[in-house]
């Protein structure tokens, strides 16, 4: 386990050594952020064909980011055990896939997908750099995960939720790809008139009673949110299929 958290750590410094502090505000036109909210305007730099990843890197991982902060005690809380499958869905530049590798240890299996090829490949290359052979990586739809019925024990999703376009579809393969009694974790941005930061009131297209009763809406049922004291932007929601 040693060797292994050993080799995690080194997969989160490929790419984004000697990053500077990342600002995770992109610069915005006044016509974009005219319609900043809406998913499909959210993912389309990520479907450019052009997609810098190391930017994304350097905004993703670091410290100005609290997901960033808090990743290990995120992802501690979950109480993954060792030999289950985890999707990490929206899994980006790969910030969670090397704790996640070591939560399901070598018996268990880490699925990362993201509707960006740029990503997935840059995920599939850190991976094998470290030496993650519990990894594997997928291209996922606008309105399909792309996971098989009943194969994951987890589908963990951070601040990713508000990206999608096909919510409802999006959801149901979601409940399709769980395990019987499999969870649903979703971290995301508060979205509080007055407390939010006006980027992240612009940004998400809404708070967290919206998002969790759009979960509920699909079958999932709720289960209690762990305590998350090192989360204030952000909050962490469990669901069970």
């Amino acid at each position: 386990m040693k060797t292994r958290l050993i080799l995690a750590l080194s997969l989160l410094c490929v790419s984004c050594s000697g990053a500077q502090v990342a600002n995770d505000e992109p610069t915005l036109t006044a016509a974009e952020r005219s319609e900043v909210g809406a998913p499909a305007v959210l993912n389309d730099p990520f479907r450019d064909p052009k997609l810098n990843v190391d930017t994304w890197t350097q905004r993703f991982e670091g410290e100005s980011r609290e997901v960033y902060r808090a990743r290990q005690e995120i992802v501690d809380v979950l109480e993954i055990q060792p030999g289950q499958t985890v999707a990490d869905v929206g899994t980006g530049t790969g910030l969670f896939v090397a704790y996640l590798s070591v939560a399901v240890g070598p018996t268990g299996r880490v699925i990362a997908t993201d509707i960006a090829p740029g990503f997935v490949e840059h995920v599939r290359q850190r991976a094998e750099a470290a030496g993650l052979k519990n990894v594997t990586t997928q291209l996922g739809g606008r309105d399909d995960v792309k996971l098989a019925p009943e194969s994951v024990d987890l589908i963990y999703t951070c601040d990713t939720y508000h990206h999608f376009e096909d919510t409802a579809a999006i959801l149901a393969t979601m409940r399709r790809a769980l395990k019987p009694g499999g969870r649903l974790v979703v971290v995301d941005y508060h979205r509080i008139e007055g407390v939010t930061r006006p980027f992240l009131m612009e940004h998400v297209r809404a708070g967290k009673e919206v998002f969790k009763a759009e979960i509920l809406g699909a079958g999932f049922t709720a289960l209690p949110d762990p305590e998350a004291p090192f989360l204030e932007e952000n909050y962490l929601m469990v669901f069970s299929r």
